[in-house]
């Protein structure tokens, strides 16, 4: 690609990565609950799942996904239902209510690093707007006097590195909010904002068309 080309794509991707989702939420409050370590390695079933739509896009089959319908409507009733149960089990999840309890460490377990990458894998890969943007986004970069392989090699290496640092900077965020959690009503507060946020993210996921995908 020509440097000028690259650097409007960089920039664009890390526009789009940066913008408020169900994933950068959930790197937010598993950086506030756990700490920037645990949102970092929650972090990478995300890229697990866009490296895989980069792949698909790359093989053209995410040109018939984004024709179907059907494979869209399915994608997206998943991801809402997904996003509405990862709310509500936020809202009631359990907390410790211990006085010795001294931060989030002791008043939330840590469900692990395989749960949380599994949580980010099956919020991103039931977001249809993420294969739409890859069928729609990539294809304005391309060069069709040079090889189509070693461009959309170089703007998915491009976009992932972009989500990685987006991702670890919403991280970093939730970070900052975790000293601040002292006792269990701090840790509920925290958990009712991130339940009301995701159940919110699969209500407009589920209220989401085609056309206003694709804008």
């Amino acid at each position: 690609m020509q440097l000028d080309t690259w650097l409007l794509f960089a920039g664009a991707a890390i526009a789009l990565a940066m913008a408020p989702g169900p994933n950068n939420l959930l790197a937010m409050f598993n950086g506030a609950r756990y700490g920037v370590s645990s949102a970092a390695v929650g972090g990478i079933g995300r890229i697990v799942t866009f490296a895989l739509m980069i792949v698909v896009t790359a093989a053209g089959l995410g040109v018939v996904l984004a024709a179907s319908e059907t494979a869209f409507l399915v994608i997206k009733w998943g991801g809402a239902v997904y996003l509405v149960w990862l709310g509500l089990k936020s809202w009631f999840a359990k907390v410790n209510d211990s006085d010795e309890t001294t931060g989030p460490a002791e008043l939330m377990v840590n469900p692990g690093p395989f749960n949380l990458a599994k949580t980010e894998f099956l919020t991103a890969i039931g977001n249809p707007k993420a294969i739409l943007i890859f069928t729609a986004f990539f294809p304005q970069f391309l060069d069709p006097a040079v090889a189509y392989g070693p461009q959309f090699t170089v703007m998915g290496v491009t976009f992932i590195a972009m989500e990685t640092s987006v991702l670890l900077a919403y991280g970093l965020l939730g970070g900052q909010v975790k000293g601040l959690i002292k006792s269990a009503r701090h840790m509920r507060m925290l958990n009712r904002v991130s339940g009301t946020l995701l159940v919110g993210a699969g209500v407009l996921l589920a209220l989401t068309d085609r056309s206003r995908t694709t804008a």
